[in-house]
């Protein structure tokens, strides 16, 4: 029986270089990408990993670190990379850094070199180069890692392997809410709706939600509420791309009223609206709506 293929290539990248250049960081950077990721797999298993990606529906671009902490298995790679392209496409990124880089990296944190424990830490980097040379001149993608902090490689990252449409890489919640149920948890940011006029006092409309036409058109006929939305929906748009910057993955943003069930509901909804239009990933939580 032939395997199973999926439309179009599955997309395998394979992540290498010098302990301490911020193999760790850029693999959680993939994660949030929307990779299938995989750190230290063995290396006899990467032959049939790449096949079970390639047959699997679910998994469309992969990711794997593969290191010195292979030790001497390390020397098959270039073999088994010829190999694994056969059947799907597969890019080498290597990440290197300076020695002086590297050395004081792993003097802040004060974890030992892989090499290094028998020796110091710049033995352990010159053995260490010497070990990847090969891998290095196979490399798709070099990356050097020394003038980038945590942030900015993986803002680096995003930039150069994100999709050709640029969805945003962040998850954003749009929550309503009532006060007098408290604030959510885990909101990172919270507006007060409070001071647009209340449904709530127009008996036809009380037992109805924010998401009802006739609720939603009473709410917006006050200029106030669009002009809130204009200005909110602006605020957000200019504050997106430095939370993506500084390695947001998720945002809540919360918006109150007295009971949670008109104005904050809708205010919710127009907001999330406008966010989906820039681009981002947007859902929507009503937590005390419906009652």
């Amino acid at each position: 029986m032939k395997p199973i293929r999926k439309r179009g290539p599955t997309e395998l990248l394979i992540i290498t270089g010098m302990s301490g250049s911020g193999k760790g960081s850029v693999l959680k950077a993939f994660e949030d990408l929307g990779y299938y990721c995989v750190d230290n797999l063995p290396m006899g298993l990467i032959p049939r990993f790449a096949d079970l990606a390639r047959q699997s529906p679910e998994i469309e671009r992969t990711a794997l670190v593969v290191d010195v902490r292979e030790g001497q298995a390390l020397t098959k790679l270039p073999r088994i990379l010829k190999q694994v392209r056969k059947n799907i496409s597969t890019q080498v990124v290597f990440l290197d850094s300076t020695d002086e880089s590297l050395v004081r990296r792993f003097s802040e944190t004060r974890r030992p070199h892989p090499l290094g424990k028998t020796s110091s830490v710049s033995s352990a980097i010159t053995a260490e180069r010497k070990r990847l040379d090969s891998l290095r001149n196979l490399a798709d993608v070099i990356i050097d890692t020394s003038k980038f902090n945590v942030h900015e490689l993986r803002a680096h990252i995003i930039d150069k392997f994100q999709d050709g449409n640029k969805e945003q890489s962040v998850l954003v919640s749009c929550v309503s809410f009532g006060f007098k149920n408290g604030v959510p948890n885990d909101a990172d940011l919270v507006f007060d709706v409070r001071f647009l006029p209340n449904p709530h006092f127009i008996p036809e409309f009380r037992p109805l939600t924010g998401r009802h036409p006739k609720v939603a058109a009473y709410i917006r006929q006050f200029p106030q509420t669009q002009e809130f939305i204009d200005r909110i929906s602006e605020l957000l748009l200019y504050l997106m791309p430095h939370y993506i910057r500084e390695g947001k993955s998720y945002l809540t943003i919360a918006f109150g009223c007295t009971g949670g069930q008109h104005r904050s509901v809708m205010i919710a909804e127009d907001v999330a609206k406008c966010l989906a239009e820039g681009g981002y990933h947007v859902k929507t939580v009503h937590r005390d709506s419906p009652k």
